[in-house]
């Protein structure tokens, strides 16, 4: 059986408190940006989908990753995007504070339009 969604958050709570409170805040930020998107537990993290999958947050023991399926597409305004891969590009949130500050909120639309334009 698939893991659930809470299943997994319970998962990353144990990992650590930062981990599980800058996943929560992704979560958040994700559904007020696209309020249509939907969460699937898959490849170990919280995939989003809304018309088609884009993005998903991965937790680790340093840091928590916004994955961007379609991330070389993105043209980075903000000079925030990691990775060097064909296709797929991260930003690296240490904190909450990163979200805001690493301009998170910039990069959602990009990347849904990124995954749309891919299709």
């Amino acid at each position: 059986m698939p893991k659930s969604v809470q299943t997994l958050l319970e998962d990353i709570r144990s990992l650590g408190a930062m981990q599980f409170e800058v996943v929560e805040a992704v979560r958040a930020l994700v559904k007020s940006t696209l309020p249509s998107v939907q969460e699937e537990v898959k490849y170990g993290g919280i995939l989003f989908t809304s018309d088609i999958q884009f993005c998903g947050v991965f937790a680790y023991k340093e840091h928590v990753s916004v994955e961007f399926s379609h991330g070389a597409r993105i043209v980075d305004p903000e000079g925030y995007l990691e990775g060097s891969g064909k296709g797929r590009r991260h930003i690296k949130l240490r904190g909450v504070d990163d979200i805001a500050a690493k301009k998170l909120a910039v990069y959602l639309p990009l990347a849904h339009q990124a995954a749309k334009d891919a299709a």
